[in-house]
């Protein structure tokens, strides 16, 4: 019996001894990052049969059964889908915003309003040189406004670009991670504390990657993870020990698509949904901003050309260039804008022409154009952003919903501690009161 009651005790001084351990390393992990509680799951240790008791059950103590993580699966799911609305909005806000403050800051509305002004102020003395070289100048700044436009809105496709390419490289790289991952979880003891650190690692990894873009996955009853990448339907990422290989491809109007080893990929979340969601609005900006500035060109050429200039010669083009980045002045001189009717003398006050130039305008307006420009821009920057709102607000229910489950209490642990010593100092009298026992025993003898 002695015997026996020592190695009950002893397999409790173990089991004391490895929820002890268990209780540090959550107090000690309490604010890392990724990490999830442990609580250790024990057995007792029965055994049937023996010398001369055949079909007896035998009770030897207790022993560690598996370490448990403290982690709800819906929950790290949903912890990962919202994380990845999260990542998709703010990618496209803050996209959006550097579009937005690259066309208003170029300063084209006012400098189109102001170029406007000056023609209607020529209309007072037609013949004033002054007037003309204001209206020239007001036409050079505008001209140069449009220029700036469309060079700050390529550097923001260019960021939006460089950001996208990162994010290839990190769902790349995060992929091959979870392939090792896969492998060394097929290899891991059930019980072992390494296998635990590595669904740790696991779940550290999918959440990353959840960031980059919407993930859909499977999990193995040996922890390893299946992932497709672009939700349930789509391709495979991650398949065991193997990965696919996510790449970028840019087209012609600055619009980025993906592919996964070479198959078309269609994504719904994460941030490099947002650029991408991003660019293509660019696109369509860039679209409307070169219309605007053509429409300029052409509209006002057209009309120039039907009157004369203060020579007296035909109005020649003003303008030069078909979109925004190439628009320019193609004359310099004001005496070359046309306000008088054709076949006017040189010098005359006539500005019949001028009327028609301004009415020409007033048919495009352009700057109710570009004023419809930055309202386009910015009530789609500011829908985001409400919508960004009401996705952080979801987003931080789900962390705190699992992270009640899973973080660590240090309260609890604390108990937990006393509890498990506790176990470790009656076990030790067991032990004790064995060896008393058996010393008696021995003293009968």
């Amino acid at each position: 019996m002695a015997s026996d009651l020592l190695s009950i005790a002893r397999s409790g001084v173990q089991a004391a001894r490895i929820g002890l351990d268990i209780t540090a390393q959550n107090i000690a992990n309490a604010s890392a990052t990724g990490y999830v509680r442990r609580s250790a799951s024990f057995s007792e240790v029965a055994s049937s049969g023996g010398a001369y008791r055949i079909g007896d059950l035998s009770l030897s103590g207790v022993r560690l059964d598996r370490i448990v993580r403290n982690a709800d699966a819906f929950r790290q799911a949903e912890v990962r889908r919202t994380g990845s609305d999260v990542a998709r909005a703010s990618a496209e806000a803050s996209g959006l915003g550097n579009i937005e403050s690259a066309i208003e800051q170029s300063g084209a509305y006012n400098a189109i309003v102001d170029f406007e002004s000056s023609l209607q102020q020529l209309t007072q003395d037609p013949v004033d040189t002054a007037l003309r070289a204001a209206v020239m100048e007001k036409a050079r700044t505008m001209t140069g406004t449009f220029r700036i436009a469309a060079q700050e809105m390529d550097a923001a496709g260019e960021g939006l670009r460089f950001l996208a390419s990162d994010g290839v490289t990190q769902v790349n790289r995060i992929s091959s991670e979870l392939a090792r991952t896969n492998t060394r979880l097929s290899r891991a003891s059930d019980a072992s504390s390494d296998k635990t650190a590595l669904l740790d690692q696991r779940d550290r990894l999918l959440e990353e990657l959840s960031q980059y873009g919407n993930i859909a996955t499977g999990f193995a009853v040996d922890g390893t993870v299946a992932v497709k990448l672009g939700g349930t339907t789509g391709p495979d990422l991650v398949t065991g020990g193997t990965a696919a290989s996510l790449a970028l491809a840019t087209a012609a109007d600055g619009t980025i698509s993906f592919e996964l080893d070479s198959a078309p990929l269609a994504l719904a979340g994460g941030s490099l949904s947002g650029q991408q969601l991003a660019l293509d609005k660019l696109a369509q900006l860039k679209i409307d901003v070169d219309t605007l500035a053509g429409s300029i060109v052409s509209t006002f050429n057209a009309a120039q050309a039907g009157g004369a200039d203060l020579d007296g010669a035909p109005g020649a083009a003003i303008f030069s260039g078909t979109s925004a980045a190439t628009i320019d002045l193609a004359q310099t001189d004001g005496r070359k804008l046309a306000t008088a009717a054709a076949g006017s003398v040189a010098g005359s006050r006539d500005a019949s022409n001028l009327t028609a130039i301004r009415s020409a305008l007033a048919g495009i307006d352009p700057a109710g154009g570009m004023d419809g420009i930055l309202f386009d821009v910015s009530s789609t920057l500011a829908g985001r952003n409400v919508t960004l709102g009401a996705l952080q607000t979801i987003a931080g229910t789900a962390k705190v919903a699992l992270s009640a489950q899973s973080g660590v209490d240090l309260d609890q642990e604390a108990v937990n501690l006393v509890r498990f010593q506790q176990a470790f100092q009656a076990s030790g009298r067991v032990m004790q009161a064995a060896s008393d026992i058996f010393d008696t025993l021995l003293g009968i003898g």
